[in-house]
């Protein structure tokens, strides 16, 4: 879901940008080039030349040397081989507090440019509700840690304790 333009944050010289799982440090540190940063392949932004068609078609032909495994897993494997370095290609990784997932509590949501959902979260329409509602609060409360996205029932049940409450279960505890 895109709440506010993202093209500001791209980076201009990069050949292939993409969401993170978990992301490793601040913007300007380095660590949008980090390899060890865990990649998710529900959000890219991809230049089209001649080193981002090498990088898909090794991307593509690597899956034969990682059966079973999901695109975005290969990716990960396949992060680290010398030929990213050899075609010269510029991977940048999105940080999570700009490119966030719903099942992630945002540290921010003034900052927030999109939020991705994945199959635990099959409902979308229940993020545009909480978006709605985040818009109403004054411009002056938004920052505030006081709101979260109400987390759907899977990432609440898959995420380590209190990593994520949701508005329904902060009305509970009051």
């Amino acid at each position: 879901m895109w709440f506010r333009n993202p093209f500001p944050r791209f980076y201009k010289d990069a050949d292939f940008q993409i969401a993170c799982d978990q992301y490793t440090g601040r913007r300007g540190d380095g660590s949008s080039t980090d390899r060890r940063n865990r990649p998710n392949g529900g959000f890219t932004f991809v230049r089209s030349n001649v080193r981002t068609l090498q990088f898909y078609q090794f991307w593509y032909h690597a899956r034969q040397s990682f059966p079973g495994m999901h695109d975005q897993d290969v990716l990960n494997k396949i992060k680290f081989d010398a030929l990213l370095d050899a075609i010269g290609l510029n991977v940048w990784f999105l940080d999570t507090a700009y490119f966030g997932r719903f099942c992630e509590p945002a540290r921010n949501h003034a900052r927030q440019l999109l939020r991705r959902a994945g199959p635990q979260d099959p409902r979308p329409q229940r993020r545009a509700w909480d978006w709605k509602h985040y818009m109403s609060l004054p411009a002056d409360s938004r920052g505030s840690a006081s709101f979260t996205w109400r987390a759907p029932q899977r990432c609440r049940e898959n995420s380590p304790p209190l990593a994520y409450q949701s508005s329904r279960s902060k009305k509970s505890s009051r």
